[in-house]
Order: structure tokens, then C-alpha cells, then sequence
């Protein structure tokens, strides 16, 4: 499979992850709430495809498209939403609270940099090479917590890349009225150096992202990369206020699985498409048909 195609195939797993989450959410299989990450496939799979293996990374309330990106088995984070033992936490830790090997996601906004922080320092202190990255978003701004650990991570020099996913909107607040001054600026303050790019498609952010990563790696230093982005759902289950005619909108300039498709022959991009439907909906029904019940 050629790179393209591998890169779709990714955002595609992603893109009918989600769906079909989402899509079977109102039969009362899945508890709890979740947070999907339509419209924002590229970050993850530009960002997580240059990791090492001992790379940690941790993400946030909106991790299902990060942990699949990672590596995760689509089957067991089914399983883990379903509540049951055969999840990726044992059904425990649900939609927003998941650990994999050294990947970590948590719903605590802002406390996911502290976690990323305090790894950073321990791979630091470890010298094992590894680096961590750290997925936020823009609503995470708000929280205190974030700028006293921008202030120890620059001023200790730790290896992680700060990656903001700026949807610019916090659930149902555009980040135009909760975000003053540059976001950019905000890092910069304390001495991290930071590469901005608005776009949804993986082939521009994949090049940027490699690069920061290979800086973090060798000069064993923060990075922030600040991706401006589109988040398609909504904020979680239905809560969207946007109108109609700006989600068409976002969905028809922003949907990062229409600008890869078009790099894609037809026969290419159907037989990915067949054999990603395969695998999700293979996933969905072992997930369903393990047993066990919610947690």
C-alpha cells in the first residue's frame, strides 16, 4: 500500500470509528458520554505516525482518534466504551479515561499537560531517548494549571511537543470569546518555541510535525505545534449550536478525509474504504459479543 493510502487508511479508521459510535450510541450500548474527534483525523495521524516505541503520549477528553492513531485495537476501545472486562482499561476508565502502554488519556482538562509534564521529566531523568506529546485544545487554555507547567517545562528543558488542537470552539463557546491576545504568544512567553499551521490536511501537517518531533528528540527541548483546525461533531453526543449552513460549510473545506481521498485512484481508495468497513464493523460486533456488561 502506497503512502497515500496507508495515510487514508488511517483517517478512515478514525472517520468509521467514530461514526459508528456515534451511530449506535443511541441504542444504550455505550454509557456514559464520549467526544469524538470528526474533522480532526489529521492531527493524530499526522502527528503519531513519526513515534518511536517508547514515545508517550497523552491526550485528552477527546482521545478515541489518538489512541487509534497510536496503535490501539479498535476492538478493545469498543469493549472499554461497552464497559466491559475485555476493554483497553477493563471497562473502568470509559470514553475519556484510557491507558495503553504509554499512551494516557484524561477528561481532567488541563491536568493532562501536568501528566505530560511529570513523564517528560521522568524520561528526561530516564535518558532513554523517549519524548512525550501532548495533545490539548483550545478550551484548555482557560485552566491556571497550564501556565505553571509551561513554566517547568521550559525552564527544566523537557522533551515533550505541546500539540494544541485549535478547533476554536470550548464545547459551545467560539474561542473568540474565550481566548484573548495570540495563542502563539502564550507559548512563546515562556521561551517554547512555536510553529502555528491552519490546515485538515495530513500530507502538510505530517512534515511539520516530523520535523518539531526530530528537534524535541535531538536537542532534548520543548516544541509546540499549534494546529488550526475544524471540529465537524459536536462537542459530545448532540450539544452543537452551530448552524446548519457552517457545518456544511466546515464539512465541505475542512473534512480532511475528502482532501486525502482525492489523491487516491478510485479503485485504491474503494478497496481501502472495503477493507477499513471490514475491519471497524468486525470490531464492533466481537466488542459487542464479549462478554460481560457494564461496569
Amino acid at each position: 500500500m502506497d503512502h497515500n493510502a496507508q495515510l487514508y487508511r488511517g483517517l478512515l479508521a478514525i472517520r468509521r470509528f467514530e461514526t459508528l459510535l456515534m451511530a449506535q450510541f443511541k441504542t444504550g450500548i455505550f454509557p456514559g458520554t464520549t467526544h469524538t474527534s470528526l474533522g480532526q483525523e489529521a492531527n493524530a495521524v499526522g502527528v503519531l505516525t513519526h513515534l518511536a516505541e517508547d514515545d508517550v503520549v497523552v491526550s485528552n477528553h477527546r482521545c478515541h482518534g489518538h489512541f487509534l492513531a497510536y496503535g490501539g485495537n479498535p476492538q478493545a476501545l469498543f469493549a472499554e466504551l461497552m464497559g466491559k472486562p475485555s476493554g483497553v482499561c477493563g471497562g473502568v476508565g470509559g470514553s475519556q479515561h484510557l491507558h495503553w502502554r504509554n499512551f494516557y488519556s484524561s477528561g481532567v482538562q488541563g491536568g493532562t499537560v501536568a501528566m505530560a509534564a511529570g513523564m517528560a521529566l521522568a524520561e528526561k531523568r530516564a535518558g532513554r531517548g523517549a519524548i512525550v506529546i501532548d495533545f490539548m485544545g483550545d478550551g484548555t487554555l482557560g485552566e491556571g494549571i497550564v501556565y505553571e507547567c509551561l513554566n517547568m517545562i521550559s525552564l527544566w528543558q523537557l522533551p515533550i511537543l505541546l500539540v494544541l488542537e485549535n478547533n476554536q470552539i470550548a464545547q459551545t463557546t467560539p474561542a473568540s470569546l474565550a481566548v484573548a491576545g495570540s495563542i502563539q504568544q502564550r507559548f512563546a512567553a515562556f521561551g517554547i518555541q512555536t510553529v502555528e499551521l491552519d490546515s485538515s490536511d495530513v500530507l502538510e501537517i505530517l512534515p511539520l510535525a516530523g520535523d518539531l518531533i526530530r528537534q524535541v528528540r535531538s536537542q532534548r527541548e520543548p516544541r509546540a505545534l499549534i494546529v488550526t483546525t475544524a471540529r465537524l461533531g459536536s462537542h459530545s453526543k448532540g450539544d452543537d449550536t452551530r448552524s446548519p449552513r457552517e457545518l456544511e460549510r466546515l464539512w465541505q473545506a475542512r473534512d480532511p478525509l475528502t482532501i486525502q481521498a482525492g489523491r487516491l485512484s478510485e479503485d485504491t481508495r474503494k478497496a481501502v474504504e472495503a477493507d477499513v468497513e471490514a475491519a471497524i464493523q468486525g470490531a464492533f460486533a466481537a466488542a459487542l459479543a464479549a462478554e460481560g456488561g457494564m461496569r
